[in-house]
Order: structure tokens, then sequence, then C-alpha cells
């Protein structure tokens, strides 16, 4: 079996071909991979960047939002001279000047029931760069029912967790940690700027876990907690249930097929 890569490969990953355990093979296994990222605010802008340096094959993003001000303090793959317009064209844009041996595919579009199984085909996992409640369910229930695995992130004040859903059938899900509920508010909250990039830093590692089987045991249905205040940290461990499982398949199988 071929170990070696080409050298423009090999330079420019040659910290991580260093590491204990990773290798060839394990980059190789990145550039095989396809994630479907869903958000790129301020969980997507760092996790983005740091999949895309690390060699992920394919980067799936999808986001509706326009840059504004208000983001730049904490989304910092965007610039003062790019407020007003589309995030994912300027994230495609900086992604592909950061590593152009990926294949960045842009979508000016917020996950929905509609599009959903359409935009995960192919993808071997979906990470999570969404703010909302209603994103986090649709991304567990297409993972449940795709079989594929659901890497959670969520920020607010001070605060971040992050989880592995659905790694395999005997995995928590997402709703099995928060059954859905109608009491879920939407306003803006506060967040400190380098909370985002921590937590999307934790997301990134499980992530590159999970697709090259290297570099540790992943959060398999342990809620990993941080306070950035007082730097602690709790890692919680998660209960699969009968009615979250069932629940998240009849879901997905509610979905339109692509």
């Amino acid at each position: 079996m071929q170990t070696l890569l080409p050298p423009e490969l090999e330079e420019r990953y040659a910290r991580q071909l260093l590491l204990p355990g990773f290798g060839a093979e394990a980059q190789r296994r990145l550039a095989q991979s396809s994630v479907l990222l869903v958000g790129a605010g301020g969980l997507g802008s760092t996790l983005s960047q740091l999949l895309c340096a690390a060699g992920v094959g394919r980067l799936v993003l999808l986001d509706a939002d326009r840059v504004s001000v208000s983001n730049l303090q904490r989304q910092i793959l965007y610039r003062t001279d790019q407020v007003g317009q589309p995030k994912v064209k300027h994230a495609a844009e900086s992604l592909r000047r950061l590593n152009p041996h990926v294949q960045i595919e842009a979508y000016d579009e917020f996950l929905t029931p509609a599009n959903a199984r359409l935009r995960a085909e192919g993808c071997d996992l979906i990470a999570d760069g969404s703010d909302n409640a209603a994103a986090r369910y649709l991304m567990n229930d297409l993972c449940a029912g795709l079989g594929i695995p659901y890497v959670y992130g969520s920020i607010v004040d001070f605060y971040g967790q992050a989880a592995v859903f659905n790694l395999t059938e005997k995995s928590a899900t997402y709703r099995c940690l928060f059954p859905e509920t109608d009491n879920m508010s939407t306003a803006p909250k506060g967040v400190i700027g380098p909370l985002p990039a921590l937590i999307a830093s934790i997301q990134a590692q499980e992530c590159i876990k999970i697709l090259t089987g290297t570099c540790g045991e992943p959060l398999d249905s342990r809620l990993l907690l941080w306070d950035m205040q007082t730097h602690t940290t709790q890692k919680i461990t998660l209960t699969p249930t009968e009615e979250g499982r069932k629940i998240s398949l009849r879901n997905f199988g509610q979905l339109p097929v692509a």
C-alpha cells in the first residue's frame, strides 16, 4: 500500500504527519472525507478554517446570513469591507486561498427540511456552526437517519458546550440531551469573542478524530462544558434514550428525498 504523499502535501501537512499514530494514511482519510458545516458565524468561521487547513477533502458550507458589523468581534473569517455581503461568498473565497487542495461548496441558504438530505448527500459527518435549536434538531435527525455523526457546539455568554451525537446506533442523540420544547428564546445573547474560537477548535479536533480514526477518543455521548471565566471544565456522560432515537428517525423519514 502506498504510504507517501505528494511532496507539496507532505510539506503542507508536515506537522500533522509528525503526530504519533497519524501519518500519511490518516492524512489520506482526511483528504477523502466530506463535511457539511451548517453555519458560518462565530463557530463556523473558525471551524471552517481549521478543517480546511487540516486537509478535509470536501467542505460544504450553508449560511444565508450577511456580514454585519456586530459579527466582527468574534467571526474572524470576515473583514469590515465585507459588511452587508453574503457570508458564504467571502468564506469560500478565503478558504480556497487558505488551501487550494480542499473542495469548497458554498450555498447561500439555511438548512431546512426541504434541502437537508440534498446538502448532506455524500457527507461523512455534520458539524454544527448554527445558533438556533431548530437547526440543531434538524441536523441531529438528519445524522440519525443517515447514520453519520453530529459534531455539536454551542456558545452563550462565557459558556460553551461540545459533544458528539449519533456516532453509532447506540450513541446518544441531541434529543436525548434536549427533548424538544416550544419555549426556546431566539433573542440575541452576549458572547465573549474568544469563546467560539475555543469551542470550534474542540469541534474541529472531534471531526479529525472521527474522520481519521486517530488523535484520541471522540466525545461520543459525552457533553463537555467550558466556563471561560474560570477555565473550569466538566464532562457529562449522556444516557441514550429509546425515545430520543425513535423521534429522530421518525422525523428523518419525513424529510423530502434528495
